[in-house]
């Protein structure tokens, strides 16, 4: 284990912050990479396959299936920006990490973010024609709108998300070196500056709720319209199969929005009421725990994918 700089107590023109992992939790913090490890592992493997998938095969070249694969490619690098420092802070303890790189981080989770957020209000829409007019659904939803759409996505995610680490460039001196979490979050290096704050604080809070709340709100519409669509079908098996083809959707959406609100709220109204080791370990299985759950609702819930993916090893294991 190799021994981090030691801080300093404040200084300004910083060349590195220490990321601490977990603080509080010791040299039990290490046994923690036999959870977050597995789920990158699972986020690397399940979206790199469903990704394969959907590009080799070309019945799958659908609306649908493409916005699949920008879902699964928006989990595969966020867990990316994340995990392989997390879990190099958690097995060999705290460690420095370049000023300039700490804010790329942060530009970086903060933007895939916002980005899977965004993704998952358009698949809801997608759901909604699909069903609610499935007639006008070729016309309507095309190849080309959802590369519209996800270029869209990207550009907004990367307006929004830019003056975070410009907020936080501008600040010249700095309490201490040390950032008590296991990645670069921006109220985690906001915390450590020496100056007015309000700027960072109120665009972290007022871009949290718009772009959560008006994802939430569009989702909710989107369920909404299926709902009443569905309710509209003439028999009970009709009924069921329409929600059916929105269920791995409804279950993406609920492992990602839980744990981002609990986490939420957590930092938000119970600072002082929950220990801070626990905000940090929420906020870290938030950003984990759907790169590796999304790949598996999808891979064991949607029927193409699923007999594309048993074809493929069975073709592999004859092969032995």
């Amino acid at each position: 284990m190799t021994e981090a700089p030691q801080p300093n107590s404040t200084f300004s023109c910083p060349t590195f912050f220490i990321l601490t992992g977990i603080p509080g939790l010791g040299g039990v913090q290490a046994w923690l990479t036999l959870v977050f490890g597995p789920m990158y592992l699972l986020s690397l493997l399940g979206n790199g396959a469903l990704l394969a998938v959907v590009q080799t095969d070309s019945t799958l070249h659908q609306p649908m299936f493409l916005l699949l694969a920008t879902l699964a490619a928006t989990d595969l690098s966020l867990a990316t920006s994340i995990a392989p420092g997390l879990l190099a802070v958690l097995w060999l303890g705290p460690r420095p990490v370049p000023y300039a790189a700490c804010l790329v981080q942060m530009f970086f989770v903060h933007a895939l973010t916002a980005v899977e957020s965004g993704v998952l209000l358009a698949m809801a829409c997608d759901r909604a024609v699909a069903v609610g007019r499935p007639l006008h659904y070729p016309i309507l939803v095309t190849k080309a709108r959802v590369g519209y759409a996800a270029l869209a996505l990207a550009l907004k995610a990367v307006a929004i998300v830019v003056p975070f680490p410009l907020l936080v460039a501008r600040f010249e001196h700095f309490q201490a070196q040390t950032i008590d979490h296991a990645y670069c979050a921006h109220m985690a290096v906001v915390e450590l500056v020496v100056g007015n704050t309000q700027a960072n604080n109120l665009y972290g809070l007022v871009l949290s709720l718009a772009v959560s709340g008006i994802d939430i709100l569009g989702i909710t519409g989107s369920y909404g319209l299926i709902a009443h669509a569905v309710l509209q079908l003439p028999t009970r098996e009709a009924r069921a199969k329409a929600f059916g083809t929105c269920s791995s959707h409804i279950c993406v959406i609920l492992a990602f929005y839980v744990p981002g609100l609990f986490s939420y709220l957590t930092h938000r109204f119970g600072r002082h009421t929950v220990p801070k080791p626990v905000h940090i370990l929420l906020s870290n299985i938030y950003l984990l725990l759907p790169p590796a759950l999304n790949p598996l609702i999808y891979g064991a819930r949607t029927k193409q994918i699923r007999d594309r993916l048993l074809e493929i090893f069975t073709f592999k294991k004859s092969q032995f």
